[in-house]
This record gives C-alpha cells, structure tokens and sequence, in this order.
C-alpha cells in the first residue's frame, strides 16, 4: 500500500437510474477503503449536459442510503476537495488544457461533423490519430494566424489528445496485472469541447482524480481500453507519480452468459436491474427496483459482493463489517460473473430469517393494509410472522401463506373438501368443540397432547379429524402445524371457525 491515505470515488453519470453493475463497483470502492482506512468519495460526473436526467442524481444518492452505504465527503455529503459536481468546476479544466496545448501535447480540431462523416466514408476504419491528422482542419496543418482568426469568429472547435504512434503503453492493474497496450491503436480522443466550455469525460476524469487525491481507481472492466489514454494523460499533466493504481473488475453478465447484463434481461426474466424503482421522466416508463419488489438492502450487498468476488471460504452470509475485513482485490475475478438472479432470492430469503420478527412485521403490515387488515395487534402480527417467515423469500409472499391468520374462510375449497370432509366430519368436530371448550390454557403442546388423547380415547384416525379441523380453520389444506394455528387465533375464533364449517359442510 502507498503511504498516502487511500481515497477511492464512485462518480456515476446522472443519465438515468443506477444499474445494479455500478452498485456493485461502488461496493467494492467501499470495502477497500474501509479495509484500508480510508475515504469513500461520491463525485457526479455531469459534463454531457446532452444526456443530463431530471432527478437522477437524486435516485442515485437515494439508493446508496437505501443501501447503508455510506459516503466519506461528496455531492450531498461535504468536504474539502469540492465542489464535487464536474459541472461546477468548468474553471478548474480550462487552465489544465491550456497547459496540453502550450505543452505541444494537445491541439485545436475545427473539423465540423459533416466533415468527420466524409472523411469515414473516404477511409475505412477512420478515426482521427497520427496517420490521418494531417489530412485534417486542426492547429497541427493551418497556420497560427487562421486558428486564431477561426477562434475569435466564435468557430466550434474541440481539443484532442496528440498521441505518437508506435509506443508500448503499459497499465498496471491490481486484478490483472500488467496490461500492455500500443499507442498505435489510440485515437486522438476528444478532450475539451468549446460548444459548451466542458471537458470529456476523459480529461474531466484525472483532473478531478489527481486534484481530489484518488489513490485507487476501481472501475469496471469496460474501462480498461481508456487506461492507456488515461495514464499518458497523467504523463503529460506531470502527475506521473501520483497517478492512482487501477483496478477493473469483472463485468456482470447475463444469467445465461454470453454478454453484458441489462435491464432487457431483467424484463425478459422478471428480476429488477436497479436498486430502487425508477419513473422515466422523458418516456413515463416504470422499472422496477430491489427496495419495492422485497428485497433487503443487506441481501442485495450480500449477493453482489459474491459476484466477482471470493472471500477466500466458504462463508456465504457477511455482514458489511465482515466483508470489509475479508475483502481483498486480489480476488477478484478476471473474467465476467454471471447474474445468478435465483441465488439474489436465496439470499433474501436467508436475510429475512435473520430479521427480527419486529422488523419482519413493520414491512408486512402494509401489505395487510393493502387488504383491508388496518388494525391488527402488533403482537399478534409479529407471532404469525414468526410461524412462516421461513418460507417466504419475499415478505410480500406471507399474505398468501397468512391470510386465514386474519379472516375466517367463508368458502372452502372444492378439491380438498371432497378429500378431506368425511361423512362422519361433522359429529366428530361437534364432539372435538366441547373437547376444546374445557381446554385451559389453549397452548400449542398443551392442547395439542388433550386433543389427540380424546382421538385415541375415541377411537377415531388422527389423520381424518386433523385435515376435516384444518379445512375448517383455513378454507383449504395448506397451513403450519395445526394446534399453531389454533393457539394464534384463540379458543373462541377456533370454535367459530369449526362450527361455521359444520353448518357449510355438513
């Protein structure tokens, strides 16, 4: 490790809602700073003022609280290295393109887009680097006197990168080693555009990363072909020996393999691609969100803290504090990780057994609401949950499995009845009635033994009156352990629920 702080940033682009990929790279930013002691940064890279999203920077502060990840400074937090909005520091920029182009490192392009286009067509695989700028309108080929002459006449003009041919560029990467990239490939990429007085992401990105001291730089792999432009950048700024480390992770893929994952996969497939629902406020389009489809936050860090990452055991379920002391970059993959959205459940699941029943409760009662349930006791709510919470992997998955905790059937069903409701049901439960009447208190196993010794007694098959009392207290044959059931709503609702069925059933 350098001896300086270790300082990491996540700086997501406000053009829509936070794909579940770029949650899982703030993650990461966020275990290795914690591992390190170090600082967790949020930056909003927003100089494509093009492709700019009302509210988008809003949802993306929104689901990291959602999440419990929690940023050291940054847009809405603080600190001393802002502002930290790239569309509040456009007079930070200019004077380090200045520098390039004093320098001889950069140069003024006036090519217009129709003249860009013509060129393409004139030469396949065009792009704008050592071999084809000369053919260009750009300070490189027209005199001192008509560049200044086009500037001060308001002409558009862009500011590239001037990259030699024919020169190993090395990028070293804490995931995959040494990456060995010629600059012959390199185009001349843009890095400043007078149209709007902004700089690409590019020259945005390392000014902002060497003036806010970024010691790591965390990233997904679809970023590794600009490292080579990213570290010349660093060369020629005179910032080599600051220059951040990289590492770019593994990306996540679809479920099948085969490419990178996207919303198309979630709707096809029916899992969300995003933390928190997300309203387009161009299209009117809804996408659905982790929060509001059930999950819990710390499933979702959880699950995607696996995907790409090992641990180094066989432990599944962390905490954050626990991935935090386990995490290691080192172990990351080199190649994609699968979207597994299946193991996504197992792990809600898993978190929800975790959960209190209180908490457990708090997120059910809305659905009970949403059902006409609006003043059930916050006790009794809280023993149901615990009966049959292991075998939801949703909470809204209880009311199917709860329902008759909170309404008495008025309908049994058709197929059960006639399997389970016997000639002689009726007499057996007017008998079991007054056997129950006498019990005192009505506890699971205190009942539960009474009961079956007045079967025995009688003479009666366990099965046989078992099933006719289930259909009768829940309408069908579905349910846990039948004397919880009994104990939860009581001895008088149990009595009203089976003399209602001896009256329907006959």
């Amino acid at each position: 490790m350098s001896e300086r702080k270790v300082r990491v940033r996540f700086a997501p682009s406000p053009t829509g809602p936070l794909h579940i990929g770029g949650v899982r790279t703030a993650l990461y930013n966020y275990l290795f700073a914690k591992k390190h002691g170090g600082d967790f940064i949020l930056r909003i890279e927003d100089t494509d003022s093009q492709r700019f999203v009302p509210g988008a920077e809003e949802y993306i502060i929104q689901s990291f609280e959602w999440l419990g990840l929690r940023f050291d400074e940054g847009v809405g937090f603080g600190g001393n290295y802002g502002p930290y909005r790239q569309s509040e520091r456009k007079a930070i920029y200019r004077q380090y393109v200045d520098q390039l182009l004093d320098a001889g490192l950069a140069y003024i392009a006036f090519d217009t887009p129709e003249e860009l286009e013509a060129k393409r067509s004139e030469i396949p695989n065009f792009q704008y680097d050592a071999s084809t700028r000369g053919q260009m309108r750009n300070s490189l080929t027209l005199p001192a006197d008509e560049v200044q002459r086009l500037i001060d006449s308001g002409a558009r003009y862009v500011v590239r990168i001037r990259i030699e041919p024919n020169e190993d560029i090395r990028v070293n990467d804490l995931i995959r080693g040494e990456v060995v990239i010629n600059s012959s490939i390199l185009d001349d990429k843009v890095l400043y555009k007078s149209a709007d007085g902004l700089p690409t992401y590019h020259m945005a990105n390392i000014v902002d990363d060497h003036l806010m001291e970024i010691t790591h730089v965390i990233r997904g792999e679809e970023w590794i072909s600009s490292a080579p432009l990213h570290v010349l950048l660093y060369r020629y700024l005179g910032w080599a020996d600051t220059m951040p480390q990289f590492a770019h992770l593994p990306l996540l893929l679809k479920p099948e393999g085969g490419g990178k994952l996207s919303k198309r996969d979630g709707d096809r497939l029916g899992f969300p691609v995003f933390p928190l629902e997300w309203h387009d406020p161009k299209s009117g389009e809804k996408s659905s969100g982790y929060r509001e489809s059930g999950y819990l936050p710390e499933a979702v860090i959880n699950f995607l803290a696996l995907l790409g990452w090992n641990p180094g055991n066989d432990i599944e379920l962390m905490t954050l504090d626990e991935m935090v002391r386990l995490f290691d970059l080192t172990h990351c993959s080199k190649s994609g990780a699968k979207f597994d959205y299946e193991k996504g459940k197992w792990f809600n699941h898993r978190y929800i057994q975790l959960r209190s029943d209180r908490d457990i409760a708090d997120m059910f009662r809305p659905v009970l609401e949403s059902h006409g349930i609006k003043d059930a006791d916050q006790a009794y709510v809280e023993k149901v949950v615990g009966l049959m919470k292991e075998r939801v992997s949703f909470v809204p998955e209880l009311w199917p499995l709860t329902y008759y905790f909170f309404v008495a059937p008025t309908e049994y069903d058709e197929k059960t009845r006639k399997k389970r409701w016997r000639e002689d049901s009726a007499a057996q439960l007017t008998e079991l009635i007054e056997v129950l009447r006498g019990r005192e208190p009505f506890d699971v196993e205190g009942t539960e033994a009474y009961v079956k010794e007045w079967i025995a007694a009688k003479g009666y098959y366990l099965g046989n009156i078992m099933n006719a009392v289930r259909l009768a207290l829940v309408g069908q044959g579905i349910g846990p352990q039948i004397f919880h059931i009994t104990e939860a709503i009581g001895k008088d609702e149990t009595i009203r629920r089976i003399q209602r069925a001896i009256e329907i059933l006959g």
